[in-house]
Parts: structure tokens; C-alpha cells; sequence
């Protein structure tokens, strides 16, 4: 009985967002974007799960007050809602280049950065978080001319993973999704020169404890034991939303790889250059990031 009741659930969420994203795909972009966004607003602050991203948020930014936690929760769902959206219009939202040469929705900065992973002849690892519309970091790469793999958490659900898959075929069709199948493939792409793209920013159960915040977080080291394996460039990459459905995505230097020898130690330094990264930009821009996720333990 328990299992046609989860099989049930999972036919019945799966069919729900394939006709979310059918719905939204019957817009144009930026009228998917805004009412996303308006939906996010309307519905998201009053679901149980936002009491997570209060949470976080009060222990991440202890001198704000109830009102400005409550402002970020709203602001914080209008972006997720605009992110569901803008899923059916991913092969939209094309780039700029520095001198504005390709017409687009990106604005990007660092790009040298993103073409010396392409032309060095070393495999490569690119990470980012969830903040602003995080699928366009790997977009970037592929319209430059760099192919990517994503390494992904599977969600439970078949059918929603289906969806996923079937969105982001606007940038890539390779995908590693993580667990033991995906961790031989990333180790097979990157000894064959390949390149991956991940998110750093999510909990992980049987990770190793990073400063996060000022807190402990439980960080997955892959990143940094594939990056020490294979001594290969780690690139920082970021999205913002600047207004509606537009964005800048900025990309930095590779990282200082840490070589002492001293293996757990050099994948805790990496990592905490990882998550120091991750923090600064959460910072920067609070509302773009995605709060209900369980990132510390409660």
C-alpha cells in the first residue's frame, strides 16, 4: 500500500509540473517571468517550508529585524517563482559578450576566464549556487563553445527529474547525477579531458563539516577531491537577475589549488574557499538565494 501511494504522489506531482511548465511555455519570456514571480510572492511566504528560510535567514543576519526577514522571504520566492518559469524558455536567454556583440538577456563578465577552460587542454571544473536563475551558468559555457556535464541531485520523483532533463536539453544533454553511478561518470568525463558544472551551495548528509555563515555546514567534497585527483582548474561562476528576466553572470579566476599533501586537509582548505565564495556572494544579493533549503543542521 505504501508504495502505490508514493508511486500515486509521484503521478500526480510529475503531472502537475509538466502542466505547469506547459502552461508557462505558452507565454512569451517575460510574461512567464513576471507572473512566475507574482505566484512566488502570492503563495510561497504562506507555505510551511518558508519557516525554514526564516530560520536561516535569522541566524545568517542576526541585526535584521522581523520586517526585513520578511521582506527577503517574499523577495526571495518572486525569484524562484520567475526561475520556475523561465524553465520552458531556457534556449532564450542567450548572451552578450563584453562588446555587447551577441544579442541576449546575459550580460556576461570574466568570459576569458570561461575560454581559457576551453582552449587550455585540461579537463575543468566549473561551480555556482542556487542564487538568480542558476541554469545559465551552464549555458554560458555551451554557447561559447564548451561542452558540460551537469552533475545534478536526482529529485525522488522520476517524472519531475524527466522534466528537468527535458528543460535544460537547451544546454546540454550529458548529466551526472549524484551518487555512486554519478561520481563514476564525473571521474570517467574528467579523465577523458571533459569538463563538469555543479552546485556547491547543497547539504550534504555524509559531507565533511565547512564553515558556512559562521556556522558548520555539512559541504560535499567531491568538487575538491575531483579537482586535487585530476589537478584541474575550479572556476567560480555567478548569476544575478538584474531586472525581469535578464541577468549578469560573472565568472572569476580559477582557485588556488592547496598541494600539501596532505589530502584531507587540502580538500577542507579548497572547500572552504568554495563556501567563503558561495557566502560572499549570498551577501551581496540575499534575496536570490535559495533560503528553504536545510543548509545547517537544525
Amino acid at each position: 500500500m505504501a508504495e502505490a501511494a508514493r508511486r500515486m504522489r509521484h503521478v500526480l506531482e510529475g503531472a502537475a509540473a509538466w502542466m505547469m511548465f506547459g502552461f508557462f511555455g505558452l507565454m512569451n519570456l517575460d510574461r512567464a517571468s513576471s507572473l512566475g514571480g507574482w505566484l512566488g510572492r502570492m503563495i510561497g511566504p504562506r507555505l510551511k517550508i518558508s519557516n525554514v528560510a526564516r530560520r536561516n535567514l535569522g541566524h545568517a543576519f542576526p541585526e535584521k529585524s522581523q520586517g526585513e526577514i520578511e521582506q527577503l522571504v517574499t523577495a526571495m520566492w518572486d525569484n524562484l517563482g520567475r526561475v520556475t518559469a523561465e524553465y520552458p524558455h531556457l534556449h532564450q536567454l542567450r548572451l552578450y559578450d563584453e562588446d555587447g556583440k551577441w544579442p541576449g538577456r546575459v550580460t556576461v563578465e570574466g568570459a576569458q576566464y570561461l575560454d581559457l577552460l576551453r582552449d587550455d587542454g585540461k579537463p575543468g571544473i566549473f561551480f555556482s549556487a542556487h542564487l538568480g536563475n542558476w541554469e545559465i551558468n551552464a549555458m554560458s559555457a555551451v554557447q561559447r563553445g564548451l561542452p558540460l556535464t551537469l552533475v545534478y541531485r536526482a529529485p525522488n520523483n522520476p517524472l519531475t527529474d524527466g522534466l528537468i532533463r527535458h528543460a535544460r536539453r537547451a544546454i546540454t544533454r550529458s548529466f551526472a547525477a549524484k551518487g555512486s553511478s554519478g561520481a563514476r561518470d564525473s571521474l570517467r568525463i574528467l579523465g577523458q579531458g571533459g569538463h563538469l558544472a555543479l552546485l556547491a551551495d547543497q547539504k550534504m548528509n555524509d559531507g565533511i563539516a565547512v564553515p558556512f555563515f559562521g556556522r558548520e555546514a555539512m559541504t560535499a567534497p567531491a568538487l575538491a577531491q575531483l579537482a586535487l585527483k585530476f589537478k584541474c582548474p575550479v572556476v567560480p561562476a555567478r548569476v544575478v537577475r538584474t531586472r525581469g528576466a535578464h541577468f549578469r553572470m560573472t565568472l572569476y579566476p580559477p582557485l588556488e589549488i592547496p598541494q600539501s599533501g596532505d589530502k584531507p586537509a587540502d580538500v577542507a582548505v579548497l572547500m572552504g574557499q568554495v563556501n567563503g565564495i558561495i557566502e560572499g556572494w549570498v551577501r551581496e544579493n540575499p534575496e536570490q538565494w535559495m533560503w528553504i533549503h536545510r543548509r545547517w543542521p537544525d
